[in-house]
């Protein structure tokens, strides 16, 4: 998947809207775009989409309240009941929430009658920054885990920053790190990094940038707050025409040479890590 699109699930008209700009997946939102009050009718919001919804369109996700809201267990026990695709997980801290909240959906699988493991996850792995110091120690996995995505905002409000950085797109060291850590962990897991939210909505040129510069960093995807986002955002992650032949001449390459370690391919050297590269290109492009 190269794209997630956040709606608050307490608003119909965006509920309606949200399919509309192909997003691969969209993201039912509880937590920081409901108002404290609506929290409860959101859930149920959330619960009725999930169980109206046409599952041949985008994945349907949830985002439910942080842990340290008391929360999380309410939210997961109302829309478990509508077999949502997977649940992203806010202010993640590491292996010790993420093995909780496995063992959340563990249960509530069991209660609805779901296979093991059917219900995804993605966490929002770097909003504090606790969480930041757990990837680096120890990259977090689990069986459901998809991707890690990581997030500026609560980051921002957690080191007391003033700003990410001088420009929108433009990062100070300590949101740099989160980003690049962010994508070490993603890599160590085995699972697709996601970029963070762009917030300037009306600025195409800027997230055209920063989506460039998180592919070339070797990012998957990106999560959008706006459909008019997801166009871009799948232009930018969708590999060329270009990129997918070389990946297929590379790979032809190294299966008619078995016995090779390096070898040329249009005057250049080709090495395992190409066969690597190339491999993940094809199965980006789907």
């Amino acid at each position: 998947m190269r794209s997630f699109l956040f709606v608050p699930a307490d608003s119909e008209r965006k509920l309606a809207k949200g399919p509309l700009s192909g997003p691969d997946a969209l993201i039912l939102d509880l937590e920081d775009s409901v108002a404290t009050d609506r929290k409860t009718i959101a859930r149920q919001m959330a619960l009725d989409y999930l169980r109206a919804g046409n599952r041949a369109g985008p994945k349907l996700y949830v985002r439910v309240n942080a842990l340290d809201t008391g929360l999380t267990l309410g939210d997961l026990a109302v829309v478990m009941q509508g077999k949502p695709d997977g649940i992203v997980f806010p202010k993640c801290v590491g292996q010790r929430d993420l093995d909780l909240l496995g063992t959340y959906l563990d249960a509530l699988e069991a209660r609805e009658g779901l296979s093991a493991g059917a219900t995804k996850i993605l966490t929002i792995a770097t909003e504090s920054a606790a969480a930041i110091l757990a990837l680096t120690a120890a990259p977090a996995k689990h069986a459901r885990l998809v991707g890690h995505s990581w997030g500026g905002e609560d980051l921002m409000a957690d080191l007391g920053a003033l700003a990410k950085g001088p420009a929108p797109g433009i990062y100070d060291d300590t949101f740099r790190m989160a980003r690049t850590v962010n994508l070490m962990a993603s890599v160590a897991a085995g699972v697709t990094a996601y970029d963070t939210v762009y917030p300037d909505i009306k600025n195409v040129d800027g997230l055209r940038a920063e989506a460039h510069e998180a592919r070339r960093m070797g990012y998957g995807g990106k999560i959008a707050i706006h459909p008019d986002q997801v166009a871009i955002i799948h232009e930018v992650f969708t590999p060329s025409a270009r990129e997918v032949d070389w990946a297929r001449r590379v790979i032809e390459t190294f299966e008619n040479n078995p016995g090779s370690g390096v070898l040329t391919l249009d005057g250049k050297m080709l090495d395992k890590p190409h066969l690597v590269l190339a491999r993940r290109l094809l199965a980006r492009a789907g």
